[in-house]
């Protein structure tokens, strides 16, 4: 839970400063007027700047289908406030956003009102107050008084209404609340308020776990995991830098990664120069695995490379070797972030093309697959109330297409690494079950399944089981879990096609 240095954001542990610092005065009446006569609006407006733009990012995510993700690092770099205040701007945004099922449901009951009905203006207020009374070490005094003072200088009118719900809500403690608002569910449904997650994410990732083989008792550490802070991760592209040259911790898994503790990672030059990437290190370990294992000499490929991230680790790897990569993606934007971040090479090309029309023949290709996500919830804690149940079956199409088109574009011997920053068993294991049947029944029997976990232990140390899912002929596939790997939760199916 981050803290400021201000004043208010100071205080004991969640719920043992019940009506904030009331005792303490600095000065009597006439002072306190003088001092806001006195005080500058733009002062005023400094002060609260964190909670300002938590919330003009949990609007703009509310009503235009913005990414926290990408528009907290743009107003965190504009303004250019200490280390502190960017991190409790963070915690404010993303730990809304987290718990914003659970939020939702106690003010409904605080408003008499339901979510629906309550404007985006003053609901976003209510959720950015709700998560400082009910998760964070914010006196009530301060999330009541700050957050109101955010929403009354865009919308005034409502300023009561929201000062009205968010003192219902300092009335009763977390617990409270959560026994109130979960009374009488289901257990499915009850998980879904607690861990704020829609009941058919809750429903897919029990499946998830039993099909790759886990236990179905893990899952609340499951949903707790994706509402646990993520630290940025920084991957230091191998050739071009070690990962003792860039500040932070070195990752646990992934060889070539460190953890930052700051929010905004723009003071590594590293990171700025294209010598360093912003990674997950379940992203870099997907495209160690590839580079890791043995294929023919010859070109590689990343078949839906955009932004990036991978394209950037793959091509490294392949300049040590004095091979070419080739990155592609459908999206002309995306392609240029592509170039963007494998700028510091002279290996790599990229170009707008559709993955499905690979033509190779390419010795390694990566086909990191259009997914739901499911698996970087904590990191982007908004999709999970964008996506819907059939938006797994609308992607399972283009997923079979891509991996085919993959297989086709490999050379003999190659390899192919099908991934997805996802455990669904749907767009995971079964996908690429249905793309190798499909291409026996048709004659084309000529795939071999890897050992998927075993590669991923050679590279990270790790016991290879934490890594294992399913068994195909011989080879295993892989699928990381945020509960238990503190990554991503990414899958990888590595195959190799006959000579």
């Amino acid at each position: 839970m981050a803290e400021s240095a201000d004043r208010d954001r100071r205080g004991g542990s969640r719920g043992g400063n019940r009506g904030g610092n009331r005792g303490q005065r600095r000065g009597g009446p006439r002072d306190r007027k003088q001092q806001d006569r006195g005080a500058p609006q733009a002062e005023r407006a400094g002060k609260n700047l964190p909670r300002r733009i938590a919330w003009e990012v949990l609007l703009d995510v509310a009503t235009k289908d913005a990414y926290a993700n990408l528009l907290l690092p743009a107003k965190l770099s504009r303004t250019h406030m200490g280390a502190q205040d960017a991190a409790f701007t963070t915690e404010l945004t993303y730990g809304a956003l987290r718990r914003q099922k659970f939020y939702d449901a106690v003010i409904e009951v605080a408003s008499s009102r339901a979510i629906e009905k309550i404007d985006p203006e003053p609901l976003a207020a209510m959720r950015l107050g709700a998560h400082q009374l009910l998760s964070m070490r914010v006196p009530n005094h301060a999330a009541l008084s700050e957050t109101v003072a955010v929403v009354k200088r865009s919308s005034p009118k409502t300023a009561g209404f929201v000062n009205a719900v968010l003192r219902r809500i300092s009335e009763a403690e977390p617990a409270e609340w959560l026994d109130r608002v979960t009374a009488e569910t289901s257990e499915t449904t009850r998980l879904a308020i607690e861990h704020s997650h829609p009941e058919w994410v809750v429903r897919a990732l029990t499946q998830a776990l039993k099909g790759h083989g886990r236990d179905a008792a893990e899952l609340e550490a499951l949903l707790a995991a994706d509402n646990a802070p993520a630290k940025v991760g920084v991957t230091a592209l191998p050739g071009l830098i070690d990962r003792t040259e860039l500040p932070g911790e070195p990752t646990p898994l992934s060889p070539i990664g460190v953890t930052l503790d700051t929010a905004v990672p723009r003071d590594v030059a590293a990171v700025a120069d294209g010598r360093a990437r912003v990674q997950d290190e379940g992203s870099a370990l997907v495209a160690l695995a590839l580079a890791e294992v043995d294929a023919p000499a010859g070109t590689w490929a990343d078949l839906c490379a955009g932004p990036g991230g991978k394209a950037a680790v793959l091509g490294a790897a392949a300049a040590g070797e004095s091979l070419t990569l080739e990155a592609f993606d459908s999206s002309e934007h995306r392609v240029d972030l592509v170039r963007d971040s494998t700028k510091a090479l002279s290996n790599v090309t990229a170009a707008l093309r559709d993955g499905r029309d690979a033509r190779g023949p390419y010795s390694k290709i990566l086909v990191d697959v259009p997914c739901s996500g499911l698996g970087a919830l904590r990191r982007r804690p908004e999709a999970r109330y964008r996506r819907r149940p059939e938006d797994i079956t609308a992607l399972s199409g283009l997923q079979r297409e891509l991996l085919s088109s993959a297989l086709d574009a490999c050379a003999p011997g190659g390899v192919i690494a099908y991934s997805t920053c996802s455990p669904h068993y749907a767009e995971t294991v079964l996908i690429v079950d249905e793309v190798l049947r499909l291409r026996a029944k048709s004659g084309s029997d000529d795939i071999e399944v890897l050992d998927a976990p075993a590669v991923l232990s050679s590279i990270t140390g790790t016991e290879a089981e934490s890594f294992a899912s399913v068994t195909r002929d011989g080879g295993r596939y892989a699928q990381l879990w945020p509960h238990l790997h503190n990554s991503d939760g990414m899958f990888l199916a590595l195959l190799r096609k006959a000579k």
